[in-house]
């Protein structure tokens, strides 16, 4: 070489990239058309999830279960009328309680199924078929659950009833017998009479039975007493002389009766006359024994529709009265009525022997 000198050839650097170990990972992406597919694949399950249930349902009637009362059979106070009767079911159904003799109940169930309804009780049994629709399928349920309310019969007591007026045996001269007394557990009480006998003094002036061919005097017509809110009743019965048997019958609503019978005897001393004013008015002068009564006076006087009054005499009673048509009569316990239809004065003696006789001339 030229300069002699055989140059040696410095060999040259290499210089090494270096090489990643792995390539990374792209990060997630959600293209347009996949986020189209997953709601397309949720719509599709729900869908038919909906489908499902709809099937179910359709398929399926409802449900019905009665919670009060918690039994099939029961039995509620005798003072109770209605009762609560309260369940579940679908939501939305209707349901039906049906009754003997009457339309059907109905209520509609809320949006958690539970229902509730009065209905009204009858003495006895009372039976209810309970059922549920549904009003969109129009199924029913399966089985409709009966139940037996029971309400009891009132025990209704009879009456008890006691007559105070008049005592067995009593002996009445003149005038209305008076019959009172207390009722319990009644309402009215009757009073009726029947003749038994006639009667004659005896030898200690107490009237006895005796034999007489006369027919017996007609019975009075039974008298209608309501009984107070203390139970007390108080009427009077006018009877002829004779032996009677008073009997006072006391009822209540449920047509429960209790009656007892007192014997009594009636023996008139003289006569006795009972002066009643009806329709009208009327002017009236009475005189007993000839003798002009201080009820009335010289004068007379005038007395209203309604007034009765009663006169007694050993031998007669004399009525002079104004207006014989309202002007009526019982005397000796016997209802004479009026003794006359016309409305002009007219005067009439009465005695214990015989029938009554007009003495103004007429």
């Amino acid at each position: 070489m030229a300069s002699g000198t055989w140059r040696r050839r410095e060999p040259q650097a290499v210089i090494a990239v270096p090489k990643p170990i792995a390539t990374p990972r792209r990060g997630l992406t959600f293209s347009p058309g996949l986020v189209v597919f997953a709601l397309l694949t949720v719509a599709v399950v729900a869908f038919g999830i909906y489908l499902g249930v709809q099937l179910l349902r359709f398929a399926k009637p409802p449900t019905i279960a009665v919670s009060d009362p918690a039994a099939a059979v029961v039995q509620v106070d005798e003072s109770s009328d209605k009762y609560v009767l309260k369940g579940t079911s679908a939501p939305g159904a209707t349901i039906s309680i049906a009754t003997p003799g009457r339309d059907p109940y109905t209520v509609s169930a809320d949006a958690d199924g539970a229902w509730a309804t009065t209905v009204e009780l009858r003495r006895g049994r009372n039976q209810f078929d309970v059922s549920a629709v549904d009003p969109d399928t129009g199924k029913r349920s399966e089985n409709a659950v009966s139940l037996l309310i029971t309400v009891p019969f009132l025990q209704i007591e009879a009456p008890t009833i006691a007559v105070d007026q008049p005592a067995e045996g009593a002996t009445y001269e003149n005038g209305a017998i008076p019959v009172q007394g207390h009722a319990a557990n009644a309402t009215k009480v009757v009073v009726s009479a029947a003749y038994r006998a006639p009667v004659t003094p005896s030898a200690g002036g107490s009237p006895a039975p005796s034999a007489s061919a006369a027919p017996p005097p007609s019975a009075p017509a039974p008298i209608t007493v309501p009984v107070g809110e203390d139970g007390s009743y108080s009427t009077p019965l006018e009877l002829t002389t004779g032996m009677w048997a008073i009997t006072v019958t006391a009822s209540n609503d449920a047509g429960k009766t209790a009656a007892l019978t007192k014997n009594v005897a009636v023996a008139y001393q003289g006569v006795n006359v009972a002066v009643s004013i009806k329709g009208g008015r009327a002017w009236l002068k009475v005189s007993i024994d000839g003798v002009v009564s201080d009820v009335t006076g010289p004068a007379g006087k005038v007395y209203s529709a309604g007034k009765v009054l009663t006169f007694s005499g050993k031998d007669s009673v004399e009525v002079r009265t104004g207006n014989m048509a309202a002007t009526y009569y019982t005397v000796n316990g016997t209802d004479l009525g009026r003794l006359s239809d016309k409305g002009n004065p007219g005067t009439w003696k009465f005695t214990a022997s015989s029938d009554p006789v007009r003495t103004d001339g007429h």
